[in-house]
């Protein structure tokens, strides 16, 4: 990826304007040049907090993203901040600032919820900054959480019952990290040290009671834990004890910041930077810049068409241009290895047909990490068709370098025969047997040049047979011979020439079922790959249904340690139902595996007949 689109300042990304939420256009160009995986920082809260002089920090500079020091709120909308990843190699660390919650020159409230929900969409980290403590007043601060069951949908058809679609959000939403800023007080519970994430997990507990404010400063409570299994906390103490200077803290040096501030951003840069994963959907699927940026433009088109966001919708229109790409970079990649390992002419048709086809499996192993809900065999199938297309031209060059060397060999071998055959070396008694030892010699000496590949008898062939009235005329006039002689000459020519026109064919019907078999090979090597393509998907689901089932678990004992019995039984149906569907992943899968893998090779057969 060029450095020019890591390198920028930072751009919007969704416009914030008249309450219509947009996506920039140029936004999503730059996107579209970022075909690396990328990893999704999102940061959200209250405006006046201090959320963007973080995200500088991330992207490692002190300026970037505007910093508020009024009442007003300085980032409108979400902005995106490209830059290269630190720590992983060929991938994109994504930045993304939000506009403060709870500005006080916003119209529609409900524009705060569109952008949360936004950022949770599109992040693999979320990070919620708000200020002073992590207590009643800060849980009612983030009521946002809680409107995010009537905000995303997780599936476009929920299965009818009295499991809620949220029951499946633990699966795709980010890491949440909580982010207190000028904390002042001791991490201290009932007279113990304990740690800051021991700290949130302790926030975090439902508060016993019947009183609706209890019941709800415990709503954000009980969504946070559920739908984000993996949290961590960080505290920050205030910048400087200066607050003449505070609203100038990007301009600061690090040694004018209080010592314990300094620390505290570098632990929290750190860990970001080390924790925060590549952006995933569903069973692993990997997105991309390209990917990021349509998932923006489909989640901002939902909201604006007045639908709710719905993950699997999204996944589907990912999988078009991620699948586009998936071929194109497959095919480039058999046509760079083609062209970089290859030597025109290949001594046979097999040489070529063996690179082909070591290249052709690399390209297939491109295009089934990068490619995923191709159910149809959609695209597969346009990679089958786009390879055998290269294919088909790396042969035609192969017999075109061919002819042109065997021809240029044979002109510079026959130069001899032709001055003899000038001069009428020839014409003289017993020429014509100085003539067929003079072609023998030649022929010898055609044989013996390496490498002249698919062409050498064809062209040899044809050099023979245009030398046909000159040995037959030559045949005639040698006085030595009788007419029974030349006659029975003639028919030894006639039988000879047959013979080789045998032979060549006995060759070609050879280079077609090396072809054939060719065909044969590529079209197994795709149902090989996409066996285990399969058998992957089959594990991967299986992985995350254990996965959230751990979650879920986890949540019941604590919801039983509290005493929340009617919650407890609504996490004991979402267990009992996840439970049943990782039975059914166990045992119904291999048939079901077994089914679209008979469906899928007729798929591919079927086009591999029409080659």
């Amino acid at each position: 990826m060029a450095s020019e689109y890591t390198l920028m300042d930072p751009i919007c990304l969704v416009e914030n304007q008249n309450n219509q939420l947009t996506v920039n256009p140029t936004a999503l160009e730059i996107l579209d040049k970022i075909s690396q995986p990328v990893v999704v920082v999102a940061i959200v809260g209250l405006y006046r907090t201090g959320k963007s002089y973080l995200m500088n920090r991330l992207a490692g500079k002190n300026h970037g993203f505007p910093l508020g020091s009024t009442v007003r709120s300085e980032t409108k909308g979400i902005w995106m901040w490209c830059v290269p990843h630190p720590s992983k190699p060929n991938h994109t660390l994504v930045l993304l600032d939000t506009e403060g919650l709870g500005d006080v020159e916003k119209d529609d409230p409900k524009n705060d919820l569109w952008i949360f929900a936004l950022a949770v969409l599109l992040s693999s980290m979320f990070v919620y900054n708000s200020m002073g403590s992590i207590n009643h007043q800060a849980l009612e601060q983030l009521h946002y959480v809680t409107e995010l069951t009537k905000l995303i949908r997780a599936k476009s058809s929920p299965s009818s019952g009295e499991i809620e679609d949220s029951a499946e959000f633990a699966s795709f939403f980010p890491d949440f990290v909580w982010v207190v800023r000028d904390f002042t007080l001791d991490l201290k519970l009932d007279g113990c040290t304990v740690t800051e994430d021991e700290y949130l997990e302790k926030a975090l507990k439902l508060v016993p009671g019947e009183d609706p404010q209890i019941q709800k400063s415990n709503m954000p409570r009980e969504c946070i834990r559920k739908f984000f299994p993996r949290r961590k906390c960080f505290v920050f103490e205030h910048p400087t004890n200066d607050k003449k200077v505070l609203h100038y803290v990007e301009e600061m040096s690090e040694n004018q910041l209080e010592w314990n501030f300094q620390e505290q951003s570098k632990n929290f840069c750190q860990y970001i930077l080390t924790h925060a994963k590549t952006k995933t959907l569903r069973e692993e699927i990997i997105v991309t810049g390209i990917g990021l940026g349509t998932l923006a433009k489909a989640y901002v088109d939902a909201i604006n068409s007045g639908a709710v966001p719905c993950l699997e919708n999204t996944v589907t229109t990912l999988a078009q241009g991620e699948n586009s790409v998936a071929v194109q970079k497959a095919a480039d990649h058999y046509s760079e290895q083609m062209a970089q390992k290859v030597s025109f002419p290949t001594d046979t048709l097999q040489e070529l047909l063996d690179l082909h086809a070591s290249c052709e499996r690399e390209a297939i192993e491109i295009f089934m990490e990068r490619s995923f809900n191709d159910d149809k065999q959609v695209f597969q199938k346009k990679l089958m068709e786009t390879i055998t297309m290269k294919k088909e031209y790396f042969l035609l060059q192969n017999e075109e370098a061919s002819g042109k060397y065997c021809q240029a060999q044979l002109k510079q071998l026959s130069e001899p025969l032709m001055e003899s055959i000038s001069r009428g070396t020839f014409s003289v008694p017993d020429g014509y047997k100085l003539y067929l030892e003079a072609m023998d010699k030649l022929e010898q000496s055609y044989n013996t040049v390496p490498r002249k590949g698919v062409k050498a008898h064809e062209v040899l062939q044809s050099f023979v047979q245009s030398q046909a009235a000159i040995k037959e005329s030559i045949l005639q006039a040698d006085k030595a011979l009788t007419a029974e002689e030349k006659a029975l000459e003639a028919e030894h020519a006639k039988n000879q020439e047959a013979e080789k026109e045998q032979e060549l064919l006995r060759q070609k019907q050879k280079e077609q079922q090396e072809k054939l078999d060719a065909q044969d090979k590529s079209f197994q090597e795709h149902l090989v790959q996409l066996k285990e393509k399969i058998r992957k998907q089959s594990e991967n689901r299986l992985r995350e249904q254990e996965r959230i089932l751990e979650h879920k678990q986890k949540i019941l004992e604590e919801l039983l340690i509290e005493g929340f019995e009617n919650e407890s039984e609504k996490m004991r149906k979402e267990i009992n139902q996840l439970k049943e569907e990782i039975q059914e992943t166990e045992n119904i899968w291999p048939s079901i595996f077994v089914e679209l893998f008979y469906m899928a090779a007729s798929v591919l057969l079927e086009h591999s007949l029409i080659q």
